[in-house]
């Protein structure tokens, strides 16, 4: 069989074959990702001992968490994604205070970073999240390992992120080592950019609040520009993107002193 063998690679697509239809079986799943039954059962269970997934006779459910995301976090595969994803995560040191905006790219290197065998701390060594995005943190906090800090503030329906004063005023109290930011588009000239002004306004904090800015995109986000700036490209440390990305693009964003991972 040909499919992923990689096990955060896997989990993250049977988490969205789940959302898709609330329902999965052993013999579905191997089909569709094209691994052996006896590996589909070994996610199955640790999936229902993340609390990601409830374990049936054959198969498994979707939790709430699953199953009731919005549309936009229901495909967030893609082999590109997925390499700047694990990529990323594999950056974070396991004790690092961890910034997180909402997006389908972040929402891959949250479960990237979940998926860590590294990560055993407890207390203050345990790695922390912080984050304004609701679906991250619901897949997080089930997370014994971890330390899940959600932002308050008023949600976005559409995206599940949490936005206003009320956010910006609880990033004032923190102060994060590294902020992983998704973004829709970015340049040497423009800097990270969003769609939304309410987005731009708590993600534009956790940049303030952070010593280390990490971007992750994939490579049509270095063709594009986005209506609101969250920073200028001289606060941006490192751009984790794909090999597809253009040439000029990315020698005009190193010579501005960012570091650029194609993976």
């Amino acid at each position: 069989m040909t499919g992923p063998t990689d096990r955060p690679q896997r989990w993250n697509r049977l988490l969205e074959l789940l959302a898709e239809s609330g329902r999965l079986s052993v013999e579905e799943a191997a089909e569709r990702l094209q691994v052996s039954p006896a590996t589909v059962r070994r996610d199955f269970t640790a999936l229902a001992e993340q609390q990601l997934a409830t374990r049936t006779h054959g198969g498994v459910v979707a939790t709430t968490v699953a199953y009731d995301l919005p549309a936009r976090y229901r495909q967030t595969g893609g082999e590109a994604k997925q390499r700047i994803a694990e990529h990323a995560a594999a950056l974070i040191h396991p004790a690092a205070v961890v910034g997180m905006n909402g997006g389908t790219t972040t929402t891959a290197v949250a479960r990237a970073l979940a998926g860590r065998t590294d990560l055993s701390g407890s207390g203050d060594d345990q790695l922390t999240i912080v984050t304004n995005a609701l679906n991250i943190a619901g897949e997080m906090v089930l997370r014994p390992h971890l330390r899940t800090i959600c932002l308050g503030g008023v949600a976005r329906r559409e995206s599940y992120e949490l936005h206003g004063p009320l956010a910006e005023r609880a990033l004032a109290e923190l102060r994060l080592d590294t902020v992983i930011l998704g973004v829709n588009a970015i340049s040497a000239e423009g800097g990270a950019q969003c769609r939304h002004i309410d987005e731009a306004g708590v993600t534009t904090e956790m940049v303030r609040r952070s010593g280390h800015v990490m971007v992750v995109a994939t490579a049509d986000k270095l063709e594009r520009s986005a209506l609101a700036r969250i920073c200028g490209i001289d606060q941006v440390h490192v751009l984790v993107t794909d090999t597809q990305a253009d040439a000029a693009a990315v020698a005009a964003i190193r010579a501005a002193g960012v570091r650029v991972d194609l993976v």
